[in-house]
């Protein structure tokens, strides 16, 4: 079985897609593997010697920086830190973001600057490659001294203790433990800080944000195109010389998109008596192309984040330094993760807009999308819950980043709220993906009222396929059902996380 191998070779986005979906298996080269065990015997050496308190290792935490601890009480010292921060509340969090945590957090230990046992290393990769999912809380993580408590839940099955999921069924860690004959990780010096500390909550929901948002802004063209066509919108909007004198690459590629996706459409052909459309249909590329510029930009940050060390203190052994500073604060993350939550729920609004517009009983289009309306209500309820989904997003684009909170008596008196910032777009994102459903669902209906002219064969195509699994709506039926198919039907598609 092919497997990955963990290294200092940098770990793009794309990468971390194929081993989620493909099942890949991960293993610790050698050269990780020395790199580790060099800074674990670099901290033993200098621990044997050391005289002046170094954070995190011969002290407390947070604002007990300044209490010593006695040499006897430096294993002991690890494994309080892991038990005391396990404080996480709230719903559980998904298991293919924990496995993200699961592999994020491998791959920041391995650089070798952490001061972790490769055994500690190895048995999270056993984790991962197992399929076994610790227990995880989305609430508890100020998104500064690291995700302590997500990261302390993360890490309590290698002292036996907390919950997994294990082929589908919540356990004990130990019973799991057990039944692979593994003992307990006895932590050494530093090593409960190396697995607290870090960023892995929050760049784990970065990494499948993002991988779904690139999805789901391909789905909004494409969806939004079928609804230019039912709706009988123009295509001079999309014409390459429009974009070329406002040339931002993200307007450019979505106005290609749309010119790709109605090619030798019919209905494009027919001439058209109206001169412009609503802005919902006229400024596609401009609405859209701005999410994918900004989506852009998180990506870059976030294959930032996902290859760097986030623990602390940073240990190089190379130059005899033990520092204690900041890597663990999620200003990064939050404030792209806010920024993304803003860039992808304008893909919602915009859909909205054109869900509403082609219910409207305009261009021939029938009022309500069903041929005896008054009698049926056909698809005016939709677009409500699209409305209400859309609604709730707003709510959700107020920013994490803009707020802090004192915490640990005032020594870490500045926090980002990443972890507040990734829950929240996670939310707005699966909003997303319902309000495109249900414009797929719409757009489809509104097609049927052109026959026998046909969109272009790519879009035909997608409705062909679509038609396998939502049905043509001729008289009021259970419209939650078909919501849900057409969700379903995006997300299968996605071949997301």
């Amino acid at each position: 079985m092919k497997k990955h191998s963990i290294s200092n070779e940098l770990l793009d986005l794309q990468t971390v897609h194929k081993i989620i979906q493909k099942k890949i298996k991960l293993e610790l080269s050698e050269e990780a593997k020395a790199a580790v065990e060099k800074c674990r015997t670099y901290l033993d050496d200098k621990m044997k010697h050391q005289t002046t308190p170094v954070y995190g290792i011969t002290t407390g935490f947070g604002s007990l920086c300044n209490t010593g601890i006695s040499k006897e009480d430096l294993s002991q010292l690890q494994r309080n830190l892991v038990v005391s921060h396990a404080c996480g509340f709230g719903d559980e969090v998904p298991q293919e973001i924990v496995k993200l945590m699961l592999l994020l957090k491998i791959q920041s230990l391995s650089y070798g600057n952490s001061g972790v046992q490769v055994a500690t290393i190895e048995r999270l990769i056993e984790f991962f490659n197992h399929d076994i999912y610790p227990v995880v809380y989305q609430q508890g993580s100020l998104g500064a001294s690291g995700d302590l408590a997500p990261l302390a839940h993360l890490s309590l099955p290698l002292l036996n203790l907390g919950e997994v999921y294990y082929k589908g069924k919540k356990q004990k860690a130990a019973a799991v433990n057990a039944k692979f004959g593994w003992e307990p990780i006895t932590l050494q010096s530093k090593e409960g800080l190396a697995l607290l500390n870090g960023t892995q909550f929050m760049s784990a929901y970065s990494t499948w944000l993002v991988l779904k948002s690139e999805k789901l802004s391909y789905w909004a063209d494409m969806i939004a195109a079928l609804s230019l066509d039912a709706f009988q919108g123009r295509m001079e909007p999309f014409h390459v010389s429009v974009h070329l004198v406002r040339p931002h690459i993200g307007q450019l590629a979505t106005a290609a998109n749309i010119a790709e996706f109605l090619e030798d459409s019919e209905i494009q052909a027919i001439k058209k008596e109206h001169v412009q459309d609503p802005y919902s249909f006229r400024c596609i590329p401009q609405v859209h192309g701005a999410t994918k510029d900004s989506l852009h930009y998180v990506k870059s940050v976030v294959e930032t984040e996902i290859n760097s060390v986030t623990d602390n203190p940073t240990i190089f052994p190379d130059e005899d330094l033990i520092i204690s500073a900041g890597n663990f604060h999620g200003q990064p993350l939050a404030l792209v993760l806010d920024f993304l939550t803003l860039a992808m729920s304008e893909l919602a609004n915009i859909s909205e807009r054109r869900i509403y517009q082609l219910i409207s009983g305009k261009r021939g289009l029938p009022s309500f999308l069903v041929k005896n309306p008054g009698l049926n209500s056909g698809f005016m309820i939709p677009q409500y819950t699209a409305a209400s989904i859309v609604s709730q997003n707003k709510t959700f684009c107020m920013p994490a980043s803009a707020d802090s909170i004192e915490s640990s008596q005032g020594q870490e008196d500045h926090v980002s709220m990443g972890a507040n910032a990734a829950t929240k777009a996670y939310l707005v994102i699966n909003n997303v993906e319902k309000v495109l459903a249900i414009e797929l669902l719409n757009a489809a209906q509104a097609l049927e009222f052109r026959r026998p002219l046909k969109t272009s064969p790519q879009l035909e195509e997608l409705v062909s396929n679509y038609r396998k699994t939502v049905s043509f709506v001729e008289n009021d039926t259970l419209m939650y059902e078909l919501m849900h198919k057409s969700r379903e039907f995006i997300a299968s598609e996605l071949v997301c996380l």
